[in-house]
C-alpha cells in the first residue's frame, strides 16, 4: 500500500486491532441469524509526510450507507459547540444575509440550523440519506453526495461558491484526501475561509485514545500532515485552535493559496513546533503504541471479569463507534456486558456490531440498577454522568476505560 497523500510506500505499523465489522454497522434482530463481514483493522504511518492511515479494506459507500446511525444532534454538548462556532464565525468574518456557508458532512443539520436562524445563506453536503432527510425536515437544504473536486465544480456552477465552509470531523473519514481537500480550493470564493475540525493525533497518542481507531477513519491527523496535504492541494493555513472536543481536537482555518489575504496568526507555526518537539517526525512516537493499546484493553477486560466473579452487575451507556472498537478488540460479549443504553432512535432495538450486545432505552438502567455503568463515549463522560445522577441512589458507579481505567 502507498500513502494516500504523497504515494510513498507504507512499511511502518502504528496499530493492529485485529479485525472488526464497520463500527456503525448496527444489526437488526433479523441480521443476528446472518454472518457479519469483518475487516482487518490495521493502521500504518508514512515516514515521508507523516500521515497516519488505515489499510484499505472496506468501501467508502459501505461505511456511510443510507441508514447511517450517527446523528450529531443527539449530543447536547456538541450542539452547544456548534452554536458557539456559528456565532464566532459570524462575528470574526463579518458574515451577513448575503453570505454563503457550506458545510461538508452536514449530518442532520446540527450546525447549519444556527446559520439559518441568523438569516445567512447555507447549504449542507451529506452523503448519508437518513441524516440528510433529518436535516431537510428542519429546513436545511442538503445535497446528498460525497464531496470532492467534481462536486465542488458543480456547486460553483450552481452559484453556491462559499464565503465559509465547515468540515467537522470528516477530514479523517475520506479515502481520497487529496481530492477532498482540493474541492475546498475550488468551492471557496477568492476571500473565503475553510475551517476543519478533527481529533489531534498527538492527543490520541499521549492519552491512549486507541478506541478512536475504526474503519470509518481512513486517516489520523497531525497539523504536520495536514499542512502538507493542504499546501499540495491549493490551501494555506493561517490559524489553528486547540479544542477539547472528541478527546482533543484541532480547528484549522485555511484559505485559497492563490487569493487568500488573511495573515498567519502565528498559531500554526507554534503548533508545528510543538508537534516537532513532541516527536511527530520520530519513529519512536508511533512504534510503541501497540503495547499501550493492549494494556488499556487488558485492564478493561480484567475489570469486567472481576465484576462478574464478584457477582456485580454491569451495563454500558452510549452505543458509540469508539465503544465498538473497544468491545471487539477485547472480545467482549453479552455475558460480560448485557446491554448498552443509547438515546438515538436509529440505534434502539438494534445490536452492537461484532459483540452483538443489545441496544436499549434508558429505562433499562433504572430497571436493572447496575453496580457499574460503563461510559463508552468517554469524551462526553461528564455530560452522561449529569444525565444519570440517579444511579448514585443505589450506590452505582461510573466507569471509563480510556485513557486508563477509572471508576468513580
Amino acid at each position: 500500500m502507498n500513502c494516500r497523500h504523497c504515494h510513498a510506500p507504507l512499511t511502518r505499523r502504528f496499530l493492529d486491532l485485529g479485525a472488526a465489522p464497520p463500527s456503525n454497522a448496527y444489526l437488526s434482530e433479523a441480521a443476528l441469524s446472518a454472518p457479519e463481514t469483518w475487516y482487518p483493522l490495521r493502521v500504518l504511518y508514512c515516514d515521508s509526510c507523516w500521515l497516519v492511515q488505515a489499510e484499505d479494506y472496506a468501501a467508502h459507500d459501505e461505511l456511510f450507507s443510507a441508514d447511517y446511525a450517527y446523528f450529531s444532534s443527539m449530543s447536547a454538548s456538541w450542539l452547544s459547540h456548534a452554536r458557539r462556532y456559528a456565532k464566532a464565525m459570524i462575528d470574526r468574518f463579518g458574515l451577513t444575509t448575503g453570505s454563503q456557508v457550506v458545510e461538508i458532512a452536514s449530518n442532520d443539520g446540527y450546525l447549519l440550523q444556527y446559520f439559518r436562524d441568523a438569516g445567512i445563506g447555507h447549504l449542507g453536503v451529506e452523503p448519508t440519506h437518513a441524516t440528510a432527510e433529518a436535516a431537510r425536515k428542519i429546513g436545511i437544504e442538503t445535497t446528498e453526495a460525497f464531496f470532492g473536486r467534481d462536486l465542488a465544480r458543480q456547486l460553483v456552477e450552481w452559484g453556491r461558491s462559499a464565503d465559509l465552509t465547515a468540515a467537522n470531523n470528516v477530514l479523517a473519514h475520506v479515502p481520497d484526501i487529496n481530492d477532498f481537500v482540493g474541492g475546498f480550493a475550488i468551492l471557496l470564493k477568492q476571500d473565503g475561509v475553510a475551517t476543519f475540525e478533527f481529533p489531534h493525533l498527538l492527543r490520541l497518542i499521549r492519552e491512549n485514545q486507541f478506541d478512536t481507531v475504526y474503519h470509518e477513519h481512513f486517516s489520523y491527523l497531525s497539523l504536520t500532515a495536514v499542512d502538507s496535504i493542504f499546501r499540495a492541494n491549493g490551501l494555506s493555513i493561517f490559524d489553528v485552535e486547540a479544542l477539547p472536543t472528541h478527546g482533543g481536537s484541532l480547528r484549522v482555518f485555511a484559505q485559497r493559496s492563490d487569493t487568500g489575504q488573511h495573515p498567519s496568526t502565528g498559531a500554526p507555526e507554534a503548533m508545528l513546533a510543538d508537534e516537532a518537539a513532541g516527536g511527530i517526525r520520530d519513529h519512536g512516537l508511533y512504534d510503541g503504541f501497540q503495547q499501550v493499546a493492549e494494556a488499556v484493553k487488558n485492564d478493561f477486560l480484567s475489570f469486567l471479569l472481576k465484576a462478574r466473579a464478584e457477582g456485580r452487575s454491569v451495563a454500558a451507556y452510549g452505543a458509540a463507534a469508539k465503544g465498538n472498537t473497544m468491545l471487539n478488540f477485547a472480545g467482549i460479549r453479552p455475558d460480560l456486558l448485557p446491554f448498552v443504553v443509547d438515546r438515538s432512535p436509529m440505534k434502539l432495538g438494534r445490536f452492537m456490531p461484532g459483540s452483538r450486545i443489545p441496544i436499549v432505552a434508558e429505562d433499562a438502567i433504572r430497571a436493572a440498577r447496575p453496580d457499574y455503568v460503563v461510559i463508552l463515549p468517554w469524551n462526553i463522560a461528564d455530560e452522561i454522568m449529569a444525565q444519570l445522577p440517579y444511579i448514585r441512589d443505589w450506590g452505582g458507579q461510573f466507569v471509563t476505560a480510556v485513557p486508563k481505567l477509572d471508576i468513580r
